[in-house]
């Protein structure tokens, strides 16, 4: 929405963007009550939400529309500091200012998000559709592995929780076809890093897809405390790849503004293995806590 001051210059204020933020405050709240009541599901469950609002919108407003919002989360951050017209090694500006949804209070962006406009704005519908392919099928993978988590297979669940692990296994299959066949494209992006931010992708979905993978094998193996820390290690590795990823954003994108594609690219390498290893501390941790209770033997995922 767009104002006008007293001296005649247009203010837009993107309330999708503030409203974003009031939701990530109350999200870190929960995060802060599940460190006090050793219950982090609230955390997870409104997290979930978050990430499938988010991924709605790439369907409700069409690719570009989505990556102007996107862009503009960070827009606030990446602007601390400088005059509106002001840039930095790694920002850059696109044109009509289209990718943001802050109209011309910042016309400059980081670069990686430039490109990342113009590439599905301007860019083959085939690439869009692709991207919307991951979107929906990640989206799946990502909320029915906290249902796995959060219901085990357990006596009459079991059958249940077999059903519901290979459709996840197959979405997060599906997804992880779609995010390597798109990295694949990523050599030639020079505000991505070019061939490092292709190979880091390769690498995101290599800890995503291979911990989904040992987590099947482990319960066909029937070692079902091996599959437990693997579906642990799974859903980390899933949170770093979509939620550490944009978080690291937030910080190193201010910090780094003066190297173009340092701070993109320590998201795609790092995010996902983070995850993975945050994971594995808080599994530890619940598992040294006095009221853990010891996994049944019945429960299986695939």
């Amino acid at each position: 929405m767009t104002f006008i001051l007293n001296r005649g210059i247009p203010v837009t204020i993107a309330y999708e963007v503030l409203v974003l933020y009031g939701a990530l405050a109350v999200w870190l709240g929960l995060l802060g009550y599940g460190f006090r009541r050793s219950n982090f599901w609230p955390f997870l469950g409104f997290g979930t939400l978050i990430m499938l609002v988010l991924n709605v919108g790439y369907f409700a407003r069409g690719a570009p529309d989505a990556i102007a919002y996107f862009i503009g989360i960070y827009d606030v951050f990446d602007n601390i500091g400088l005059d509106q017209t002001e840039g930095a090694s790694a920002m850059a500006t696109c044109v009509d200012n289209a990718c943001t949804v802050w109209g011309d209070r910042y016309v400059n962006h980081q670069s990686w998000g430039v490109a990342f406009h113009d590439r599905f704005a301007n860019g083959p519908a085939s690439r869009t559709n692709m991207l919307y392919a991951h979107i929906f099928f990640n989206s799946i993978a990502f909320v029915l592995l906290h249902l796995q988590l959060w219901k085990p297979g357990f006596g009459a669940d079991r059958a249940r929780h077999r059903l519901l692990g290979r459709v996840s296994f197959f979405a997060v299959t599906a997804g992880t076809f779609f995010a390597v066949v798109l990295a694949s494209q990523h050599g030639t992006v020079s505000e991505y890093g070019g061939n490092l931010a292709m190979l880091g992708f390769y690498s995101m979905s290599l800890v995503v897809y291979g911990s989904a993978i040992m987590s099947v094998a482990t319960i066909r193996k029937g070692d079902t405390a091996a599959h437990r820390v693997w579906s642990i290690r799974y859903a980390g590795a899933m949170w770093g790849a979509f939620w550490l990823f944009r978080v690291m954003l937030v910080v190193t994108g201010p910090l780094l503004r003066n190297y173009e594609t340092v701070s993109l690219l320590l998201s795609i390498w790092l995010s996902a293995p983070l995850g993975m290893v945050i994971a594995e501390a808080f599994r530890r941790r619940s598992e040294r806590s006095p009221n853990a209770a010891s996994p049944k033997p019945e429960m299986t995922l695939a």
